[in-house]
């Protein structure tokens, strides 16, 4: 697969012939228990494409959700590994149709160009997104969406030759279910 330096890879296309899946995890507030979970994955060979943490909508719970380039036969291998962790309460693999999915990519460009090239501007109302700051010298630009959505305003501004510094958030995402699964798997632990 010929790529250019550039070219990013989204989420709706193959990467070798993998899909990319997002791995939600929850576990007890532990320290440690993010580099047991990493340890999976390096042990595997298996590179970690985006990375969040956060509390849940559970006291005292964290959810990780974290993206992996994979095989189905290789993610369930993935998923069980993650749930044999002693601080692990719940791990589930999903792909992008079984989510909502979200992350922010954060611009900062040259506003020389910016004010130069109307391109730019029109660009930037475009995708929907928001100035943060503009200065003399640089102006950020905020854009909340999908990844598809960040990264191709990332191949703009590099078409433009506008861009001074990049960095795109980890993937943050709930289940299209109407309740959290985690949530549904306690219960069902109390009950028995």
């Amino acid at each position: 697969m010929n790529k250019e330096k550039n070219d990013i890879p989204t989420a709706n296309k193959s990467h070798d012939g993998q899909t990319l899946y997002t791995l939600l995890v929850y576990s007890e507030n532990i320290a440690g228990v993010l580099n047991q979970v990493t340890a999976v994955f390096t042990r595997r060979q298996v590179n970690i494409e985006s990375l969040n943490v956060s509390a849940s909508s559970m006291s005292g719970i964290h959810k990780y959700t974290i993206t992996c380039w994979s095989n189905e036969e290789q993610i369930i291998k993935i998923t069980k590994a993650i749930e044999k962790k002693i601080d692990v309460v719940k791990a589930d693999y999903y792909t992008d149709d079984e989510l909502f999915i979200h992350e922010e990519g954060l611009f900062k460009i040259s506003t020389p160009q910016l004010l130069d090239n109307p391109e730019i501007s029109r660009c930037i109302r475009h995708h929907d997104a928001r100035m943060m700051e503009v200065n003399p010298t640089y102006t950020t630009v905020l854009l909340a969406g999908l990844t598809d959505e960040v990264t191709h305003l990332y191949s703009e501004f590099k078409r433009f030759g506008c861009l001074l510094q990049y960095t795109r958030s980890g993937r943050i995402a709930v289940t299209r279910s109407f309740d959290d699964p985690v949530v549904r798997f306690l219960e069902n632990q109390e009950n028995h």
